[in-house]
């Protein structure tokens, strides 16, 4: 997602009892499908509910929608994250060129978790409240959207995986920190920041993926914690849990696959006017809400 929390406190026991299966699986796929293009998940998340009327799916069905996440990056990065842990221990425990050439590639992505570990810590209050405004989220939306496609336009693209250095991973890091605010997008923001470091895009893509790994398993671990503090999940809610856990993960493994295969080939101009499109709608909404229309 593109920030550990989604929204004001809501109660453990409450919302997530009411849903139905359908609510719960519908809202999955829409996380699977939005956290991995440079779409926005939270705004996507934040719109459904909105648009349908829905009560707030509860911390118990977002703790299912980050291990969805974390388990689909997981699955598909398997062999990637156990080439990356042998090189770090000087063993060969891959075929993947790039990454055998660049045997500190984990020490990279642990030095590019810090800067949201710091920005998360410190701003959540702000993330939860203020920053969840639908202004914000489609300003973000289109700002961000028009920086991606500044970049994608002009930006040399040559640098892959191999190229990464501790330079690259912290600038890549500062910028999936922004991504706490609602309507920035995780991925869109640090492939934006790949760009225009100079990594061609499938690249770009990929190093964003294996960065947002330890943040997003921090963020399940977290929310898991504060769950589990108050109670767990109701006996009730469990076969919810499980198939928006699942449909989050299956969705999410698929769109990772298709999206990487997609920018070997293309351009991001589709993914920037749908951001410019959706942040127009969701001000245009805000602002029919607003007006009482």
């Amino acid at each position: 997602m593109d920030c550990p929390g989604r929204g004001k406190p809501v109660s453990y026991h409450g919302p997530l009892s009411i849903m139905t299966l359908y609510q719960a699986i519908f809202l999955a796929v829409i996380q699977g499908f939005t956290e991995f293009l440079p779409i926005s998940s939270s705004a996507h998340l934040a719109l459904a509910p909105w648009l349908f009327g829905w009560t707030d799916q509860g911390l118990a069905f977002d703790i299912a929608l980050h291990f969805g996440t974390l388990l689909a990056v997981l699955l598909y990065f398997f062999r990637d994250w156990v080439q990356i842990l042998g090189s770090a221990v000087r063993r060969d425990w891959g075929g993947d060129p790039d990454l055998r050439d660049n045997g500190n590639l984990l020490w990279y992505l642990a030095a590019g978790s810090i800067p949201i570990g710091i920005v998360g810590w410190f701003a959540k209050d702000a993330v939860e409240t203020t920053l969840r405004s639908p202004w914000v989220i489609g300003f973000m939306l289109i700002s961000v959207g028009l920086l991606m496609g500044w970049a994608d336009s002009t930006a040399r693209r040559h640098k892959t995986v191999t190229h990464v250095t501790l330079y690259d991973a912290l600038a890549i890091g500062v910028a999936q920190a922004l991504a706490v605010v609602p309507g920035t997008s995780r991925s869109g923001i640090t492939i934006t920041a790949g760009l225009l470091l100079g990594f061609d895009r499938a690249p770009a893509a990929r190093f964003s993926f294996l960065l947002s790994t330890p943040a997003i398993a921090a963020a399940a671990a977290k929310a898991f914690y504060d769950l589990h503090q108050a109670g767990g999940i109701p006996p009730g809610e469990r076969g919810v849990f499980i198939a928006g856990m699942l449909a989050s993960a299956v969705t999410g493994c698929m769109v990772i696959g298709f999206f990487l295969r997609y920018l070997r080939r293309a351009n991001l101009r589709f993914f920037v006017a749908y951001r410019i499109l959706f942040g127009i709608l969701i001000l245009a909404l805000a602002l029919l809400r607003r007006s009482g229309g």
